[in-house]
């Protein structure tokens, strides 16, 4: 698998991994679109696209009632239902079978959380979650315990983000991959089971480049830089 070369492509890539990934048995999904400024209600919209042949058995899901209010009225009519996590009628019903949450955030953790419990062993994916704000969820015990019974139960079905010249990407059934930007073009030079972070990640951008990891450290100059020419790159 490939980078993607459009914000469409990467949205096609995240549809066809999340649906692999719900055939072959996973039920508690992640889609990940890192890219700053990303306005996530059109990139929502496209998503969902595959997946309303489920017509009333999808259910979609918004962090609160005016964003749901919103997506009713810019998607048109839908034959499953759009709701906000508080909503009223956000109970789920026995009949469906695929649950997608749009952004849901740490505010709404509690109730996500209950609703993911509701969803029994059905598919639940979030899409570009915002669920680990160490602000809110803290990042002592009562954090560490909703991470350990909650969090940690969802696996990536695909994940981009844009670094320093770099991207991390994974598309399932792929592993984490780690790509360098080299001559103009984007090269393939690490992969993992799990997401590279930290010094893990620094240590293969730097072999990467031929720098010596216990030396040197990555500079951060040119950051914003590279992360508009991919951007660009995705625009075009």
């Amino acid at each position: 698998m490939s980078l993607p070369d459009s914000l469409a492509a990467a949205i096609a890539q995240a549809q066809a991994a999340t649906q692999a990934a719900i055939d072959d048995g996973l039920i508690r999904l992640q889609v990940e679109l890192l890219f700053p400024e990303l306005k996530v209600m059109p990139v929502a919209q496209q998503f969902v696209i595959p997946f309303e042949a489920l017509s009333s058995d999808l259910r979609v899901i918004f962090p609160d009632a005016g964003n749901a209010a919103l997506a009713r009225r810019d998607w048109g009519e839908k034959p499953y239902p759009i709701r906000g996590i508080v909503d009223v009628k956000a109970n789920f019903l026995p009949t469906e079978k695929l649950f997608i949450f749009v952004e849901p955030s740490s505010v709404e953790v509690e109730r996500v959380e209950k609703l993911c419990q509701d969803a029994l062993d059905r598919p639940v994916v979030f899409l570009n979650p915002r669920l680990e704000d160490v602000a809110t969820i803290g990042i002592g015990y009562a954090g560490r315990q909703l991470r350990e019974r909650f969090l940690n139960l969802f696996q990536s079905s695909y994940y981009i983000r844009p670094l320093q010249g770099a991207v991390v990407y994974r598309c399932y059934p792929s592993p984490w991959q780690v790509w360098v930007e080299q001559d103009g073009e984007y090269q393939l030079v690490a992969e993992a089971p799990q997401r590279p972070m930290g010094e893990a990640l620094d240590q293969m951008l730097m072999r990467a480049r031929g720098e010596d990891p216990t030396q040197q450290v990555l500079p951060k100059r040119g950051l914003l830089s590279n992360l508009q020419q991919f951007l660009r790159a995705l625009s075009q």
